[in-house]
């Protein structure tokens, strides 16, 4: 969806027989979502949530209308019937409205546990002290409650990072590199330094085919988007990025890409 939209392959009120476009698996840029819901207006968007340990599709949320700019939080919504969605700390206590915490998930959907891995399982489907006998997953996610009521995702729970002090979500700047119409697509991961520099916070990106990106372009765009704290110090430009078997950006070779890059430019 993200690609159609950033090669501009949706033509106004195209597909007249479409009635409805779910996604799911990854958090789908707002910039696109305004692209298609402009274009085909007569269609109605539904974003689903829900990770394979829990039958895939716990929560949904129906865009009402097409978001009013790049930056509007669209969120993962109401839980589908029989599930349940949970915000709560390290206590496993529900967070306040609109405080970051993990997200669980509890209800029909769960599944037994992982196959022949009792430890893993025993890891993140864990019992619910609030409803004795209950079981819940820890999703790895982070989330918050809205004053709306709704569940909005915040990124997971490994990509938040702390750098010179500062917390910071590695999502939150994906979002701002999302709305750059120059990019086709671009990921952020945090490089474990050592010594005085600790975390380094490194982007990976492609160009739309045509257009020249620099790391200078980026730094200042970033650096009207988010605090100068959350801008990437290190950059690659690639002409695609690596996927794991599932389709998704794989970021432990983004990783390790950087650090070879750390290793060749301090040799």
């Amino acid at each position: 969806l993200n690609y159609m939209a950033k090669f501009d392959a949706v033509k106004p009120n195209d597909f007249p027989e479409l009635r409805r476009i779910l996604w799911c698996g990854e958090v789908f840029p707002t910039p696109a979502l305004i692209h298609w819901m402009k274009r085909l207006p007569h269609v109605t968007f539904t974003n689903l949530y829900g990770p394979t340990e829990a039958t895939i599709a716990s929560s949904y949320y129906t865009v009402p209308a097409c978001p009013v700019d790049d930056c509007t939080p669209i969120p993962i919504g109401s839980a589908c019937d029989g599930e349940e969605l949970l915000v709560l700390d390290d206590a496993l206590d529900p967070t306040p409205i609109g405080q970051v915490g993990n997200l669980y998930i509890g209800g029909v959907g769960l599944s037994p546990g992982y196959w022949n891995d009792p430890q893993k399982t025993e890891s993140v489907f864990v019992s619910f002290p609030a409803r004795s006998g209950s079981r819940i997953y820890k999703t790895g996610d982070l989330a918050s409650v809205g004053s709306d009521g709704l569940v909005y995702f915040h990124g997971r729970a490994d990509t938040q990072v702390k750098s010179r002090g500062y917390r910071i979500e590695l999502g939150e700047i994906e979002a701002a590199l999302h709305a750059l119409p120059s990019l086709r697509e671009s990921a952020v991961v945090a490089v474990e330094k050592g010594g005085f520099e600790g975390i380094a916070i490194c982007c990976a990106y492609v160009p739309i085919d045509g257009q020249t990106v620099t790391s200078q372009d980026l730094k200042q765009s970033l650096g009207r988007a988010v605090p100068s704290y959350m801008v990437p110090s290190q950059y690659l430009a690639c002409d695609v990025l690596p996927k794991n078997p599932s389709g998704k950006i794989d970021r432990p070779q983004l990783r390790e890409k950087f650090k070879q890059l750390s290793t060749r430019h301090s040799s």
